[in-house]
């Protein structure tokens, strides 16, 4: 096969009727080149993930063919859309090399050490950052398709910021241990882009106090952590505060959807748009 550089060197020789190169023309050659090589892309098979985010985005994406193994998460933390037949690994070195993945995708706080010591061994593995706002959302979706061989035009699409309304009602996110969530956060850029104002006015993850809801009441509360009777939780079932804000007042999503940035947000985007006209 010529080589690209024998390809342009032929031309040139070329009299100047049959051919003129200038830039468009090599150009041009160079594209025509490329052609076979982008045509041979294919879907990455033998595919491992590390961590409950890569879990969910490749259960999301990838074809059942391509998932080699999911890691344990998927089944110490189940939802509802993913059933519990998907093939996993335990997470040790030994286990993963038995498998002989083609890749290894995780998130980039997650198994520092394990991904670190696969990539000294060869095998390739693929650290995905975790989106820090909405904006980042569909590059991180466009990087994870590129990396297991799908075409990043698959992305899904952002819902257009909702607009505010000149009085924008606040909007309180609680976490377990009595954690509200405040300004420069993911969350902070979620609940204004669905069209609320953050309750909050300190930055990121703030230890609330009883009294100060009692002066000064949400409009709305956002329980986002999961139900049970743990101590974690107490806060929230605290009885004053079930009288400053009504039960009709307190909002109530799927836990999964706030525990990985990712596709999914965009649809709790439109649900908060939803509570807001309640």
């Amino acid at each position: 096969m010529l080589k690209l550089s024998q390809v342009i060197n032929n031309a040139q020789q070329t009299p100047y009727t049959s051919i003129m190169i200038n830039r468009k023309n090599i150009a041009f050659l160079v594209m025509l080149w490329l052609i076979p090589v982008l045509s041979f892309a294919k879907p990455v098979e033998r595919i491992i993930s590390l961590d409950m985010c890569s879990d969910w985005m490749l259960v999301k994406y990838a074809d059942r063919s391509q998932i080699l193994a999911l890691s344990s998460f998927i089944h110490q933390y189940p939802v509802d859309w993913i059933g519990d037949d998907w093939p996993t690994h335990d997470g040790n070195l030994e286990t993963i090399l038995s498998l002989k993945p083609d890749l290894v995708l995780t998130g980039e706080f997650n198994a520092w050490l394990l991904r670190e010591r696969l990539k000294k061994i060869g095998l390739k593995v693929v650290v995905l950052p975790l989106p820090n706002n909405l904006k980042e959302i569909v590059k991180y979706e466009e990087m994870f398709l590129s990396a297991i061989g799908l075409d990043k035009s698959r992305a899904t699409q952002p819902v257009p910021v909702i607009t505010q309304k000149e009085k924008p009602q606040k909007l309180l996110i609680l976490g377990a241990n009595a954690i509200g969530t405040g300004r420069g956060t993911f969350q902070d850029d979620l609940i204004r882009h669905a069209g609320w104002e953050n309750y909050l006015d300190g930055k990121g993850y703030i230890t609330l106090d009883l009294e100060q809801l009692v002066l000064n009441k949400p409009d709305a509360i956002l329980w986002a952590a999961p139900r049970s009777s743990a101590l974690a939780n107490q806060f929230a079932e605290h009885p004053v505060l079930k009288t400053v804000v009504p039960n009709d007042q307190w909002l109530d999503s799927n836990y999964w959807n706030w525990q990985c940035p990712g596709p999914w947000t965009w649809e709790l985007v439109t649900k908060m748009d939803v509570w807001k006209k309640h």
